[in-house]
C-alpha cells in the first residue's frame, strides 16, 4: 500500500474512534444511559399471572423450535 493511503486511513480511523468516544461521554453526561428505575419498577409491577403467562410463552416457543427441528428435511 501506498504511504499515503495508509496516513489517510489512519487519520480516519482516529478521527471515528474520538467522534464515537465523544458521543459516548456526551451520553454518559447527560444522562442519557441513566435508567435506575426501570429494573425497579419491572419487578414491583409483575404478578403471578404475567410471569405464569410468559413460562407458557416460553414453554410453547420451545415445544415449536422442537416440532420444526423433528419436521425438517433437507432437500434432496
Amino acid at each position: 500500500m501506498d504511504s499515503n493511503i495508509l496516513t489517510l486511513m489512519l487519520g480516519i480511523s482516529t478521527f471515528l474512534g474520538a467522534l464515537g468516544l465523544g458521543a459516548l461521554l456526551w451520553g454518559l453526561k447527560t444522562g442519557q444511559f441513566d435508567d435506575q428505575k426501570r429494573f425497579l419498577d419491572t419487578v414491583h409491577f409483575d404478578n403471578e399471572d404475567d410471569l405464569r403467562d410468559a413460562a407458557l410463552m416460553d414453554k410453547r416457543r420451545k415445544e415449536r423450535e422442537e416440532r420444526r427441528k423433528k419436521e425438517y428435511r433437507p432437500p434432496d
